[in-house]
């Protein structure tokens, strides 16, 4: 009975985590706007994300416009996106291998060979899309980090740390208790 408990909360981690992936992947908030020094009166804010950029006025206006050409992109934000999509695909396909795993432990019990498989499998993919979505993250973290204190950036330049990014964080370790969680059996 506490293979199943465990095996149902390894799902519920890496089913959260999925989610997480898939929005940390679409917002928009990645890289935001920094107000340093005595610039007190802020009228607008501009996020920063994988796929498009916005500024929003006073709170009460938002503006979003994707980018124009891949061509244009940097190649850190062009493997970042790749990365990104990989682990969304790859959350899908472990989520729905660990959703296999425990309905086929629960209706056949006589072969826990083939359980096994299914459970390792899902264990494995949720253990790679954590580390996939951990690794542009963090990079961007510290990117955004290094050129916060860079006195060669300018102040209209500087960028804070968005809520994507902490997204990405929590989805990612929870993908990886997931897939702990999963490879155990």
């Amino acid at each position: 009975m506490s293979c199943c408990a465990l095996q149902i909360t390894g799902l519920i981690f890496g089913g959260v985590g999925m989610v997480g992936t898939l929005a940390a992947t679409a917002m928009p908030q990645w890289r935001v706007s920094a107000f340093i020094e005595g610039n007190i009166v802020v009228f607008e804010t501009i996020w920063e994300g994988l796929w498009m950029d916005c500024i929003s006025q006073l709170g009460i206006r938002l503006q979003c416009k994707f980018y124009d050409s891949l061509l244009a992109l940097s190649p850190s934000l062009e493997v970042f996106r790749a990365l990104m999509c990989i682990a969304m695909g790859l959350s899908i396909i472990a989520f729905l291998m660990g959703i296999a795993g425990v309905k086929y432990t629960r209706d056949i019990m006589e072969d826990p060979q083939d359980v096994s498989v299914f459970m390792l499998t899902s264990g494995i993919a949720f253990l790679l899309t954590g580390v996939l979505v951990l690794i542009p993250v963090s990079w961007t973290a510290g990117s955004i980090i290094r050129d916060f204190y860079d006195p060669n950036v300018p102040m209209p330049l500087k960028r804070e740390l968005g809520a994507a990014l902490y997204v990405g964080w929590v989805s990612s370790a929870l993908l990886i208790a997931a897939g702990t969680m999963y490879c155990s059996f």
